[in-house]
């Protein structure tokens, strides 16, 4: 059972194994509606299932069960578990996703696995690239939607990552029960520029860690000692149990969660309304600088 990250070489022994798997193609622009699903097309590891961010990852916004607000809402655990028996995702399954950019998108479906109550998900390490790296085989074009595909009954359990909701980041504001940190890029985060959400800046008294930094050279996931030493110098003696990750809109604080997890720092919490949801009413602080 692979609970964090996959390598190329054990996923390609994993493919061998018969054990029952599923691979899901969490590519994704921001910017850019549909590039993801080129990339798909262009080229995916074979069978791999594609998981957009907004179709799939992300409830409406106007949904009444959206259990997070901000620009990607996060839909309801059961709406989630309706779209894996859809699939025919099983509870028994080893799930392995993965995108081009850097964990960015693929870390919010491994956040959400986790959060139905699902542990054998991992992120394949240095994501396509690196499985082509390896010599990983890809197939173009996109699924074929007359394959027919049996429908499962996937089971919620009890969620295996924490969920934190914007009243209690308010409430807890400025105590030493929670520290915050924001994943986006200083700029962003200091409010020098903001082309996504209405407000510039960050909540008052987060810690900056952008999420690219959790990765080296080779666009891998540093090594545990290193990721460590980087999340202990940032907190400066804060319990690392009371952080909670966020970001614009709850998608790229996840890969520092993971990378806390990697170094052996616990599963911490998110806040996946993050800037997005909290900015949006005036009556919340906002900081800059």
């Amino acid at each position: 059972m692979y609970t964090t990250l996959i390598s190329a070489p054990q996923l390609q022994a994993l493919q061998l194994s018969g054990q029952p798997l599923m691979v899901f193609d969490c590519s994704f622009e921001l910017m850019e509606s549909g590039a993801g699903d080129r990339q798909y097309q262009q080229a995916h590891i074979p069978g791999a299932v594609r998981a957009d961010l907004d179709r799939h990852l992300s409830a409406a916004k106007t949904a009444t069960d959206a259990a997070s607000g901000g620009r990607h809402p996060l839909p309801s655990r059961e709406t989630l578990a309706a779209w894996l028996s859809r699939i025919g995702f099983t509870n028994a399954m080893q799930a392995v996703v993965y995108d081009r950019q850097g964990a960015n998108y693929c870390g919010r479906l491994w956040w959400m696995l986790k959060w139905v109550g699902h542990e054998n998900v991992a992120v394949l390490d240095g994501g396509l690239q690196a499985w082509q790296a390896h010599g990983g085989e890809t197939q173009s074009g996109q699924a074929d939607a007359s394959a027919p595909v049996s429908a499962s009954n996937y089971l919620l359990a009890p969620a295996k990552a924490s969920l934190i909701a914007t009243e209690t980041i308010a409430n807890q504001l400025g105590r030493p029960a929670q520290n915050l940190i924001d994943a986006r890029g200083a700029p962003r985060f200091k409010g020098e520029v903001e082309p996504l959400d209405p407000v510039a800046g960050h909540i008052p008294g987060a810690l900056n860690r952008p999420f690219n930094l959790n990765l080296g050279a080779d666009g891998k996931f540093k090594p545990a000692p290193e990721l460590r030493a980087e999340f202990e110098a940032l907190l400066a003696g804060r319990d690392p149990a009371t952080v909670v990750h966020h970001c614009g809109s709850g998608v790229s604080a996840v890969p520092n969660l993971i990378a806390m997890e990697i170094a052996g720092l616990g599963r911490t919490a998110l806040y996946a309304g993050s800037w997005s949801e909290w900015c949006n009413d005036p009556a919340r602080p906002c900081a800059q600088g």
